[in-house]
């Protein structure tokens, strides 16, 4: 039975030169991703088991990107657990100190993480402390 037979619509087919420049595409990616999980295994315990998937989180999650005379500046929100945050923090220090310029600028490209606000509705922030009583007066 062909495959034509099986499906009432035409059935596209690739060129082949097209099907191998999506396949060298993917590798390629693929080999980023490798490297990107080789620079974060050391700060993540869990990299054999869990690296991709946090890689993957980095990748879907929000970022600032600010451009100046010298350095293109991307900043990452955190991640959904303080403890992947942390990983990727290390990864964004790994990832500046490389010093990659790039592509098709002279920019310096810097990584960072924004910290997380330190007050909220669930958590205000430290309460005032009250002022020391002052000692009574012992004056006759």
């Amino acid at each position: 039975m062909e495959v034509g037979d099986l499906s009432e619509g035409a059935v596209v087919k690739l060129a082949t030169e097209r099907k191998h420049l999506t396949n060298i595409i993917k590798m390629v990616a693929y080999q980023a991703e490798s490297d990107l999980l080789a620079f974060l295994r050391p700060h993540y315990a869990r990299s054999d088991e869990e690296g991709r998937t946090l890689l993957h989180e980095l990748f879907h999650a929000a970022a600032d990107i600010e451009v100046t005379d010298t350095e293109l500046r991307l900043t990452i929100c955190p991640l959904s657990s303080p403890h992947r945050t942390l990983a990727v923090q290390a990864l964004c220090q790994t990832l500046t100190e490389t010093a990659t310029v790039f592509p098709g600028s002279r920019l310096t490209m810097r990584f960072a993480i924004r910290p997380r606000p330190q007050t909220g509705l669930a958590f205000p922030g430290p309460r005032p402390r009250p002022a020391p009583l002052a000692a009574p007066s012992t004056a006759t």
